[in-house]
């Protein structure tokens, strides 16, 4: 089976560097939903080497500045599931940047203070 994120179109992308890319995601949780994803097929975060990590932390900063400028949420979720154990259903590393709005009612992370781990 072919990944279909190793064939996809740039004319897509909405940030690219020399590691990665960021496109929307298809199925969004919220208006900006966007996946950063490697340029090389490699399966996870685990597997990502120190420059392409470096890499990761650009690109991340560049689309985040992108989404605040397009849509000015009041937070973010930044997500990656790393095997399918995790619920990684695509086996090729990608970060969701998921805007979020006080009114989205989607904090799926709220919690008590009085909670603990």
């Amino acid at each position: 089976m072919a990944c279909e994120f190793c064939n996809l179109d740039c004319s897509i992308y909405l940030a690219e560097n020399e590691h990665f890319f960021a496109i929307w995601d298809k199925y969004p949780v919220s208006k900006g939903h966007t996946l950063i994803i490697a340029k090389r097929h490699t399966p996870d975060f685990f597997a990502l080497t120190e420059a392409e990590v470096v890499s990761l932390q650009a690109i991340t900063i560049t689309v985040q500045k992108l989404l605040a400028e397009k849509y000015n949420p009041q937070g973010y979720n930044l997500a990656m599931n790393c095997g399918s154990a995790a619920g990684q259903s695509i086996p090729h590393f990608h970060l969701h940047i998921i805007p979020r709005f006080y009114k989205d009612g989607k904090n799926i992370f709220k919690r008590s203070r009085e909670s603990v781990f």
